[in-house]
């Protein structure tokens, strides 16, 4: 197995856990956020540009779910 695609199986992975267990803790919407800038890497290393800026995208909404989480328990 190629190490590209071994880096796009760990992002991917790591983004699944991490969704499962976002009602836990909000620490983990903030790992998942950051799955989702690696698997976003690894789109656009890949060649597969809309899947790049789709991840990025949810990124985005997975930082943000994750600091209004955050502030919701700081409440």
């Amino acid at each position: 197995m190629r190490p590209l695609t071994l880096f796009g199986l760990a992002s991917l992975t790591v983004m699944l856990v991490c969704y499962a267990l976002e009602e836990r803790r909000p620490i983990y919407s903030l790992a998942f956020a950051a799955a989702c800038v690696l698997a976003s890497i690894y789109g656009f290393l890949q060649g597969a540009w809309p899947f790049g800026v789709v991840e990025a995208i949810w990124a985005a909404v997975a930082a943000r779910r994750w600091w209004t989480r955050r502030r919701a328990l700081r409440a």
